[in-house]
């Protein structure tokens, strides 16, 4: 079953059980994607469809940040449910280990030696990645302490 199916199957699930957050987070999951087809003036894979997900986590996070910040825990908690369900729909997150592997053999296929081979071992990095949720400044962090 693709993603999108999933999506719409689970909204008809939410709407009968009248999960109102659930609701209201696929759909603006199934907006976001909608927005992104118009965008390309194509249909999406499940895997262009999990980067959008991501995008939507990473905005849930900024937000959750900023709530905490004015001290709204009730909206910084919905904000963290949000991302639960829009996690459920991702592919399950890669160990720092699996990461680390990644990171290294990019390293090595690269023959990247300083920080000034960063760009190159990061798209190398980056595309083995594609589909998976993964957080770009993490990759950075690695990919820097990999070549220093």
């Amino acid at each position: 079953m693709s993603l999108s199916d999933r999506l719409t199957e689970d909204l008809k699930v939410a709407m009968k059980s009248r999960d109102q957050l659930r609701m209201d987070v696929i759909r603006m999951i199934k907006a976001a994607v909608l927005n992104k087809e118009v965008e390309l003036k194509r249909d999406l894979d499940d895997a262009e469809m999990s980067r959008v997900m991501t995008t939507l986590v990473k905005q849930r996070r900024e937000s959750i940040e900023q709530f905490e910040k004015a001290q709204r825990t009730e909206l910084a908690a919905k904000e963290r449910k949000e991302i639960e369900i829009i996690e459920s729909y991702l592919p399950k997150p890669l160990s720092p280990q699996e990461l680390e592997a990644i990171v290294a053999s990019a390293v090595a296929e690269t023959g990247s030696r300083s920080l000034k081979d960063i760009g190159t071992v990061m798209k190398a990095v980056m595309a083995r990645l594609a589909g998976q949720s993964i957080d770009g400044k993490q990759v950075s962090d690695l990919v820097k302490s990999r070549l220093s």
